[in-house]
C-alpha cells in the first residue's frame, strides 16, 4: 500500500518529512486535512472489487462470497470496540463509546448491525448457520481482521480510535452502495439492505466523536502521525481483506 501515498505526496515530500527536525504540531485544521488524505488515497472504495460491484458487475456467487467473510469483519467490530475500552481510562469516553458495541451486538427493541448483516445473507441466498460458522472464511480475511483486533488490544486506545476514522469515508460508500443494490441487483429482496441504510446514519455520528477525541487527545507531532498511521494501516487491512475476496471470487473464478 505504501506506493499509494509515494505516489499521492511525492517522493521528496515523504523524505522531507522524515528528515525534519520540526516537533511543532500541526493544526488541527491540518491535522484533519492528513485524516481525510488518507481516505482519499488508500480507502477502499477504490478497490477494484468495489468498483464492480458499484458497476453491476458481480455474480451471486461473488456477492455471497464478500457478504459471508465481510460477516467475520462484522463480528470483530465489537471485540476491538471492547479492546478499546478496556484501554481507555477516561470513563466519558467510556460511557459514549460502549454504544458502539451495543448498534452492532443489539440491545431489547434493536437487533444490532451483526443480525441486519445477517439478514442480509439471507436475502443473497446464504443461510445464517453457514455464515454463524464461518462456513466460507477466507484465511486471509481472517488474518486481516484478527489484526485489526490485535491493534486495538495492544496499541494506546487513542490510536486505536484513530483507525477507527475509516467511518469518515463510510456514508458515502453507503449512498453509493444502496444505489448499485437498487439499480443492479434487483433480485436482492430490498429488506436484506437495512444495514447499509442504518450504517450511514451511526457512521456520521460516530465518526464525528472519534475525530474530536483524536484531535483532543493528539496533541503532539508524534501523536497526530501515529494517528494518521493508525488510519492507514486501517484502511490496509481493508485493502488486503477485499483483496483476499478478489483473488478467490474474481480471479480464480
Amino acid at each position: 500500500m505504501e506506493w499509494r501515498f509515494l505516489f499521492e505526496y511525492g517522493v521528496s515530500e515523504k523524505s522531507d518529512l522524515l528528515m525534519s527536525k520540526d516537533i511543532t504540531p500541526w493544526s488541527v485544521e491540518e491535522f484533519i486535512r492528513r485524516l481525510h488524505k488518507v481516505g482519499e488515497v488508500a480507502y477502499h472504495d477504490k478497490h477494484p472489487f468495489h468498483m464492480l460491484m458499484n458497476d453491476g458487475k458481480l455474480d451471486s456467487k461473488q456477492l455471497q462470497g464478500w457478504v459471508a467473510n465481510r460477516f467475520y469483519y462484522q463480528t470483530c467490530i465489537p471485540i476491538k470496540d471492547a479492546a478499546i475500552l478496556s484501554n481507555c481510562p477516561e470513563r466519558e469516553v467510556r460511557r459514549v463509546w460502549i454504544k458502539r458495541i451495543i448498534d452492532h451486538d443489539g440491545a431489547s427493541g434493536d437487533e444490532g448491525g451483526i443480525k441486519k448483516w445477517l439478514r442480509l445473507g439471507e436475502a443473497l441466498g446464504l443461510t445464517s448457520e453457514e455464515m454463524l460458522q464461518f462456513s466460507h472464511l477466507l484465511p486471509g480475511v481472517r488474518f486481516a481482521m484478527d489484526a485489526y483486533v490485535t491493534f486495538a488490544r495492544n496499541k494506546p486506545w487513542i490510536e486505536a480510535v484513530a483507525s477507527s476514522l475509516t467511518e469518515l469515508f463510510v456514508p458515502s460508500l453507503m449512498e453509493k452502495r444502496i444505489l448499485s443494490f437498487e439499480m443492479h441487483y434487483t433480485w436482492v429482496d430490498k429488506e436484506g439492505l437495512g444495514y447499509f441504510r442504518d450504517r450511514s446514519s451511526q457512521a456520521r455520528i460516530d465518526s464525528n466523536f472519534a475525530l474530536r477525541l483524536v484531535t483532543e487527545w493528539c496533541r503532539t507531532l508524534e501523536q497526530q502521525k501515529q494517528a494518521v498511521d493508525a488510519l492507514k494501516f486501517k484502511c490496509d487491512l481493508l485493502w488486503a481483506m477485499l483483496d483476499a475476496i478478489y483473488l478467490e471470487y474474481c480471479v480464480r473464478k
